[in-house]
């Protein structure tokens, strides 16, 4: 039975829209819904009950099941027919007493669509299956129903069908259970045709297999070899050990795809190794450990453990459930750390043709960190002063002329002090040169923890250095100078268990752009004002006395000339 869109009333009787609502009903019904809506009609004059009644004998005759809401969803009519077929009497189902009739596993979905539709306005539509009061066997059935509005849109009523569809339901099993066999014969005699084609094909397909995967392996191999040799060039170009990781965390799991992995290093002490990354989510036990926890470390050879094999597993790894290989970082003989590699499920075990490429992989990675090394020692000799480890004057120059120029860009203050230390040379003629070099060292550790994370304390030559404020105007030069000269008279220092006495500094301050906006002119200025607290006395700060520029020379010319 079919259930038309929804119905607008006018004048106030939905009766009238009933036969819209139905129009699908059996085609032996149709004269009499036509009938029934200019009786309906009539009615509108005179009794609408009388109406109503005419269509409740009217959905008797119809052999299906019909019934009607009111506008809130709730059943206030069924037809003769549900009774007979569920059992339930008219009462038993008004309201949402209608649901006890269908099937248990209908009821949520059932209920859901209908409060839906009730909500919305809009159609009702579904399959779901009511129990037959008979023989207490459940059938499938359709239900359709459509809103019954007023004249000015609002819903007064729906009117719905349930057709008997367990036969179509009934033939449709049939058919898709034909169309299944159907399939599985088709799909079991395709199977057979293509056993019997495997069979006849499996000496060449085992052959050409062989041979695909010995070329692929080659293949892989030389993708691999040419990888390997261009993470070798890229890190001989490397200037830092954290350009060296990185190229080698990002190579390491494009060349060793079927394995995780870890890069360990130790730290500048050798006690401690540490993972400096991984790669394939490489689960490490310990992050910090102790060289001596590593087999590969202790014995400077490649360290295999199988998965399962108690004889010398690593302590490091502890816990580590699959076959994993430690093999050393070296260079030039020295173990700078440790390549950790691990099997994984889908590949258990790591195979022994993989050595040589694990191990050349290490090898390059400590070639490099070694070669950084180099660099690094070999920078730090050239910018610091061997005896007091501070920058040197080579150094200072460089930063000097970088700090002047930031600090005109940013249009900032710039302090520049320099130290003398005072009657230096009675250290060298009492107690000794080595003396005297003791007095520099710890002046010069004095010096490196009394300044800001980004002051540059250098020793300018002799017995001389010089300090870089940048951000700091003459008057914090000075407090900061000062506050260094008192706290140095403070420094105890010790040579051979005598102590030397007391030392002092004398200090010249200058500062951008009051005494200069070069390097020379800077440090002119700041060796004048040390050549004054010299000449007043030692153990004193001066500042050095601002510029006299040409112009203020030739006015104070032409005054003295009057």
């Amino acid at each position: 039975m079919y259930v038309s869109d929804a119905t607008v009333i006018s004048g106030g009787n939905w009766l009238a829209g009933l036969c819209l609502a139905g129009a699908g009903l059996a085609a032996y019904a149709l004269v009499k819904l036509v009938r029934w809506v200019v009786t309906a009609r009539r009615a509108t004059r005179g009794s609408e009950r009388g109406g109503e009644a005419y269509f409740h004998n009217l959905a008797e005759a119809i052999p299906e099941m019909v019934w009607t809401t009111k506008a809130d969803g709730a059943c206030d009519f069924l037809n003769q027919r549900w009774c007979d077929y569920t059992g339930l009497t008219s009462e038993q189902s008004s309201v949402w007493g209608w649901t006890a009739a269908l099937h248990p596993d209908d009821v949520i979905e059932t209920s859901a669509s209908w409060e839906r539709a009730v909500r919305t306005g809009t159609p009702f539509t579904i399959e779901y299956r009511f129990r037959r009061a008979s023989d207490g066997a459940y059938r499938w059935f359709l239900g359709r129903a459509n809103p019954i509005r007023d004249g000015q849109g609002r819903i007064i009523k729906w009117f719905g069908t349930c057709t008997d569809i367990e036969d179509q339901k009934h033939n449709q099993q049939i058919l898709e259970d034909q169309i299944r066999e159907r399939t599985e014969e088709l799909a079991d005699t395709n199977t057979r045709l293509q056993e019997e084609m495997w069979e006849k094909d499996s000496a060449r397909r085992a052959l050409d297999q062989q041979n695909e995967k010995m070329m692929r392996e080659l293949t892989e191999r030389s993708q691999r070899a040419t990888l390997l040799a261009k993470m070798g060039e890229l890190m001989q170009s490397c200037i830092s050990k954290e350009e060296v990781f990185a190229a080698a965390l990002g190579y390491a799991p494009k060349i060793f795809p079927t394995s995780r992995g870890a890069l360990a290093l130790l730290n500048g002490r050798r006690d401690l190794a540490e993972i400096a990354g991984s790669w394939h989510q490489c689960q490490v036990p310990e992050t910090v450990f102790e060289p001596n926890r590593c087999w590969a470390l202790r014995t400077g050879h490649p360290h295999l453990v199988v998965a399962g094999d108690p004889t010398a597993p690593c302590a490091h790894a502890a816990g580590v459930k699959n076959t994993y290989l430690c093999i050393p970082i070296l260079a030039q003989g020295e173990a700078l750390g440790i390549l950790h590699f691990q099997a994984t499920d889908d590949a258990p075990t790591l195979a022994d043709s993989e050595l040589s490429f694990k191990t050349t992989f290490a090898g390059q990675v400590g070639l490099s960190v070694a070669n950084i090394r180099l660099r690094e020692a070999l920078r730090t000799q050239s910018i610091k002063d061997p005896l007091t480890g501070l920058y040197n004057r080579r150094y200072l120059e460089e930063m000097l002329d970088r700090e002047i120029r930031r600090a005109v860009r940013a249009e900032q203050a710039l302090g520049l002090l320099m130290l003398d230390l005072d009657h230096f040379k009675k250290f060298n003629d009492t107690y000794g040169h080595d003396a005297g070099d003791t007095v520099l060292r710890e002046s010069g550790t004095f010096l490196a923890k009394s300044i800001r994370a980004e002051d540059i304390v250098c020793r300018f030559g002799g017995e001389e250095f010089v300090i870089i404020l940048p951000t700091a105007n003459l008057g914090a030069a000075c407090a900061r100078a000062e506050r260094i000269r008192s706290k140095l008279r403070e420094l105890t220092v010790l040579h051979q268990g005598q102590s030397l006495g007391m030392v002092t500094v004398s200090v010249g301050v200058a500062a951008l752009p009051e005494h200069g906006t070069s390097p020379k002119e800077l440090l002119e200025a700041a060796d004048a004002a040390l050549y004054r607290a010299k000449r007043e006395g030692r153990d004193r700060v001066a500042a050095a006395e601002a510029r006299v520029t040409a112009a203020a020379k030739l006015s104070a010319t032409g005054a003295s000339a009057r």
